[in-house]
């Protein structure tokens, strides 16, 4: 019998798990993570807080810092209990049936997941569902529009691990307009940002004095007129 394809994804996280971390806390990675970190960290600060897709916990870890509150969900139980061992509060379970009640959050956000969730419409209105009126959704996409799609494609995928590479779990990616045609009616945009703007590849941030001027130059454009040609282009909403 063919394995579902949830099943797959869970499997691929699974057995990504415990190299996930490797090299994430310097260069390139680090950089991507620190960015992200700043712009979930101001809405976060005192808020009951829900990170879609948490993975090892990386980023859980610093907004549960600060945070009233901050619950984590990932499919992968395999990354989910490194984010246990760090002592964070995470749930199995999948993105378009999230097992928590309505408007329980003061935030949702979600890095790095959503390209990989084939029913993009189920998974906004969930997030959407989970957040108290008032309240903030950040939701990360992957960009077609952008230097890393260009590198993505010239590349191929790369190996995740032993004999698996990204490959085998469905990408998205979605330009700004595409976005907007996708949130549910309850969700109000409040802007764009754009993280991974200028960065050619990500080896770049391996070359000394390069690494530096690039770091500066991607801090700079998260907010620039640039931000629309992120690599990773996040939606600041508001729900209604």
């Amino acid at each position: 019998m063919p394995e579902r394809s949830e099943d797959a994804v869970r499997r691929y996280y699974d057995d990504f798990s415990d190299t996930y971390e490797q090299g994430r806390n310097r260069g390139y990675h680090r950089m991507i993570d620190q960015l992200e970190l700043e712009l979930v960290a101001p809405y976060a600060r005192g808020a009951r807080v829900l990170e879609l897709g948490c993975g090892t916990g990386l980023i859980l870890a610093r907004v549960a810092e600060i945070a009233k509150r901050a619950v984590g969900i990932d499919l992968s139980e395999g990354m989910a209990q490194h984010a246990r061992n760090r002592g964070l509060d995470v749930r199995i379970g999948d993105l378009c049936e999230l097992p928590f009640e309505d408007e329980q959050f003061d935030v949702t956000y979600g890095f790095k997941v959503l390209a990989h969730v084939p029913d993009i419409d189920a998974a906004l209105r969930e997030a959407a569902r989970v957040t108290r009126p008032g309240g903030h959704l950040l939701l990360e996409f992957y960009n077609p529009w952008s230097l890393r799609y260009l590198a993505k494609r010239v590349a191929g995928p790369k190996p995740v691990g032993e004999g698996r590479t990204e490959a085998e779990i469905p990408t998205r990616w979605d330009s700004a307009h595409a976005i907007r045609r996708q949130l549910p009616p309850e969700v109000e945009l409040i802007e764009f940002r754009g993280i991974r703007v200028l960065t050619p590849f990500a080896a770049a941030h391996a070359i000394p004095g390069v690494a530096y001027l690039l770091r500066r130059a991607e801090r700079l454009s998260v907010r620039s007129p640039l931000r629309y040609f992120g690599g990773f282009l996040v939606a600041v909403l508001r729900k209604r």
